[in-house]
């Protein structure tokens, strides 16, 4: 399969990853998280969020959204997220299934949530019949590509806090936001009161493997029977791990997330120069989602993969990985034209 604009899944891993692997697989280790190299992600998480943090590696980010949503809720209770959220549309239901709990949505007009979107969500409280509001979750990135600063999300943790609620970061694309907003991960977490981070890096370069890190001490209740319960406890957990401290400590977050977006700005930069094709997000981390005739869309998908994203207002996504070249946005840009010219 040629390299498409489909997902930053569809991308293999990083040759760091690899020797990291291969460095973790001389020898045995004890397992599930007493091993040697799990115990030094922990020092790096804590030396990259704050001593504070506590990390629990898991299989994948749905695990590590339900993880963190677990840590944060009861089944009485409900998060707040938007419409778009990959919690919401994307996992197919594992939070309710799993945690118990509902999802409360929110329309948004760019995939980013407000305190006074989120303001509609919070009433029942105290009331029996009503599930409790009792967290916010967003991502970062949202899934439509656009970014909360780091004062909307210090806001979003403030209403939370004055609420008794906790606030959630999905980071499943984090590195990609660092590097536009030129932060560091602290800063964007910890710094603005993020209370569980859901740490990715599959998307930029890991081969699987996340981490569920809760960044509130008060969350870090009976977490490794949470985990086990939830079929996400590695017994060869060192795998996962080697990865992630190869992901934080060699730099490789930072690089291939710099790369991504830098790709996907240049997408941007040759499809407004094409009439016919609009740009309908801001593009601010690695991904471009267009509008443009569905036909057109239907002939380019037979020639480069990438999905559809509303079909109603004809509106596709794509998107840019850690190992785009520049080459194949100029493929992929020729096509396009192409395509738009045979109508």
């Amino acid at each position: 399969m040629k390299r498409g604009f489909g997902s930053d899944n569809h991308s293999g891993f990083s040759p760091e990853v690899l020797e990291a692997l291969q460095a973790a697989n001389s020898g045995h280790d004890l397992a599930y998280g007493d091993d040697e190299l799990t115990v030094r992600l922990r020092g790096a998480i804590k030396d990259t969020f704050g001593q504070q943090a506590e990390v629990y590696p898991v299989f994948n980010g749905t695990g590590a959204n339900v993880l963190c949503i677990d840590a944060m809720c009861r089944s009485h209770e409900a998060v707040v997220c938007a419409e778009t959220a990959h919690i919401n549309v994307d996992e197919c239901g594992a939070p309710q299934r799993v945690v118990g709990c509902r999802l409360l949505t929110v329309d948004t007009p760019d995939g980013k949530l407000t305190p006074d979107l989120v303001r509609t969500r919070l009433h029942g409280f105290g009331f029996e019949h009503h599930s409790q509001p009792k967290a916010i979750s967003i991502s970062q990135p949202t899934e439509l590509g656009t970014l909360y600063t780091l004062q909307e999300i210090q806001a979003l943790a403030a209403l939370a806090h004055g609420h008794g609620m906790y606030l959630h970061v999905d980071g499943a694309r984090l590195a990609n936001a660092a590097v536009a907003l030129g932060c560091t991960f602290r800063q964007m977490t910890t710094d603005c009161g993020v209370d569980a981070l859901s740490l990715g890096g599959t998307k930029n370069g890991l081969i699987m493997g996340e981490c569920c890190v809760l960044l509130n001490p008060a969350l870090d209740v009976d977490m490794k029977y949470r985990r086990k319960q939830m079929t996400q406890l590695g017994s060869k957990m060192r795998f996962v791990s080697a990865q992630m401290l190869c992901y934080l400590e060699s730099g490789m977050w930072k690089r291939n997330a710099e790369h991504s977006n830098r790709m996907a700005q240049l997408l941007r930069k040759e499809v407004e120069r094409i009439e016919g094709v609009s740009i309908v997000y801001p593009v601010q981390a690695n991904s471009v989602f267009a509008q443009l005739p569905r036909e057109v869309w239907h002939r380019l998908q037979q020639r480069y993969f990438f999905y559809d994203w509303d079909e109603d207002r004809d509106v596709v996504r794509w998107m840019c990985s850690f190992d785009t070249q520049e080459s194949d946005i100029e493929g992929f840009v020729n096509a396009l034209k192409e395509e738009l010219c045979r109508q």
